[in-house]
């Protein structure tokens, strides 16, 4: 009834994050959830940064989300990998959004905190042969971060970069994971989207998970295109994301002090 439930919910709820719940059901009554991860960082609606865990979230909200929706996927029938979005408000009510019937770009960050494969366990429902393991076998394993890495030039109001990537590196090292299609002498067409890879970091906290990004993103290097890099650098250092204490109007208020600041990036 009111259109686009995200616009919404920004203009009548007080300080709203974006809190998902990744699901697996096998249709037959049998469902686990593989905990919650916090994509608040956004501009236009689209996601730029996941995080899982969610930071800052209460024990008893963390448990109530997680059990609801897995109660939602069960009501249904699901059968497949999904993810189940709520938003939340400053009062910790969170409010349901969507399911959406497929796996998502920022499942690695939910494979990197669980040590469970989504696509494999997405395989094997498929099959019929389940999810291939319980509730109980899932343990939460440190802290993950997803850096969208976009073609666009954040100096130019992210308009899009296509070309042909000259130099291209990767990063590495412990905790980092790159999911991407890249090559030196590729060349980024005009007509698709316009995400160029995943970069996931891990670390035993979220502080680790922080200083790993942080290192990760220094060392890519995809060039001579644009790329929302130096714009993910900032998001990342800024006080609000440091301390777990943001929600969907943090890339705006960055954008708006970067219109006062003479070195834009």
């Amino acid at each position: 009834a009111f259109g686009d439930p995200t616009m919404y919910v920004e203009k009548y709820i007080l300080r709203p994050r974006h809190i998902e719940v990744q699901i697996l059901c096998d249709g037959k009554g049998d469902a686990v959830h593989l905990f919650e991860r916090n994509c608040s960082v956004q501009r236009r609606h689209q996601k730029l940064i996941e995080e899982a865990p969610s930071p800052n979230l209460l024990p008893e909200v963390r448990n109530s989300i997680h059990e609801s929706a897995v109660k939602i996927a069960k009501a249904i029938g699901y059968r497949n990998a999904g993810t189940v979005e709520f938003l939340l408000d400053a009062d910790n009510q969170f409010y349901f959004m969507e399911l959406n019937a497929r796996i998502q770009v920022e499942h690695p960050v939910t494979e990197m905190i669980s040590g469970q494969d989504l696509v494999k366990a997405q395989l094997s429902i498929a099959m019929g042969d389940g999810i291939g393991f319980q509730q109980a076998d899932i343990q939460q394993q440190g802290h993950a971060i997803e850096c969208r890495i976009n073609a666009e030039d954040p100096a130019m109001d992210f308009v899009p970069s296509p070309g042909t990537i000259e130099t291209y590196r990767s990063p590495g090292g412990f905790g980092v994971r790159l999911d991407t299609h890249l090559y030196s002498g590729y060349e980024i067409p005009i007509y698709y989207d316009s995400l160029l890879g995943k970069l996931i970091a891990w670390g035993g906290t979220r502080r680790e998970a922080i200083h790993t990004m942080r290192r990760a993103l220094h060392e890519l290097t995809i060039e001579p295109v644009k790329t929302t890099t130096p714009f993910l650098l900032r998001v990342i250092r800024h006080d609000d994301f440091m301390n777990g204490k943001y929600d969907l109007d943090l890339v705006q208020k960055i954008l708006d002090n970067l219109e006062n600041q003479e070195d834009g990036f």
